[in-house]
């Protein structure tokens, strides 16, 4: 039998670790924060496998609506190494499985909205944001189309150039020393 002095202090103890514990296993150990790609905003790190492995999102902007900014998902992310480390990286390719696990995590969704509201005031400053919520699942992603190229992205025939600059070279004044 416990003294009734001692039952309080134990009972409060008790309480703690079992809160404790709990909040131990909400996080599952998953480290989420931001990791650049090419600019401020446009990547998202998740910790979310031991020795620091986990998944790289690449964050992206739908402009196309005149006034408008919202995420552009892409549900293949990058494999994140050496997360817990001082040099994260990421390369290949992680599972979309693993990339609809990550979204379904509370803290990963309040990241993955703030980074996309801040690189879209970068990107289309006096847009509107308007959240839009990644895949959860397979038949949710949307593949986007990429617009035709025109004759402006292709590069010119080799055989041409070599002759167009034979031909200036021939026109040109002779030089003067």
């Amino acid at each position: 039998m416990v003294p009734l002095r001692l039952l309080r202090p134990l009972t409060t103890t008790g309480l703690m670790l079992a809160l404790v514990s709990c909040q131990t296993n909400i996080s599952q150990g998953m480290r989420v924060y931001p990791l650049s790609r090419t600019q401020p905003h446009d990547g998202l790190a998740v910790v979310n496998q031991p020795d620091g492995y986990g998944v790289h999102i690449w964050l992206d902007t739908d402009t196309r609506q005149t006034g408008v900014c919202r995420p552009l998902w892409n549900a293949d992310p990058a494999r994140l190494f050496n997360g817990n480390g001082s040099a994260p990286f990421s390369s290949g390719l992680a599972s979309r499985d693993e990339f609809f696990d990550v979204v379904s995590n509370g803290e990963v969704m309040r990241q993955l909205r703030r980074e996309t509201e801040a690189l879209c005031k970068t990107r289309a400053p006096k847009a509107t944001f308007q959240w839009r919520e990644p895949p959860k699942q397979a038949d949710q992603v949307v593949m986007e189309e990429l617009p035709p190229l025109g004759a402006r992205d292709l590069w010119p025939n080799p055989s041409q150039v070599r002759r167009d600059e034979q031909q200036m070279l021939q026109n040109a004044p002779p030089a003067t020393p």
